[in-house]
């Protein structure tokens, strides 16, 4: 059975003084995530704001994904199936 879904994703960054704060939101049609990151210009370096947009925003990115794996576990929990931890997880690319 072919399963399709669609979510909406929107990030959102902002910066004040030298610190950039990105916040991403995900909406799945029945849940509304929300991550958060931040990241600080040392006043000792050059001002370029796309490292701080890509760092916040990656860092925000990371707190969603972060989250959404979470839920899924509680939701895998709550089927009653035993977890398999993160240790039985191939570090990369498909099991062998």
């Amino acid at each position: 059975m072919l399963h399709m879904v669609e979510w909406k994703v929107r990030l959102y960054l902002s910066e004040n003084e030298g610190t950039t704060k990105a916040r991403v939101v995900v909406n799945t049609g029945t849940t509304t995530l929300t991550g958060h990151g931040t990241a600080h210009c040392n006043p000792e370096d050059a001002d370029v704001p796309e490292i701080g947009d890509e760092l916040a925003a990656g860092r925000a990115l990371h707190d969603l994904g972060q989250q959404l794996v979470s839920t899924a576990e509680r939701d895998i929990k709550g089927l009653g199936v035993p977890a398999t931890g993160r240790g039985a997880r191939p570090a990369a690319g498909w099991p062998v």
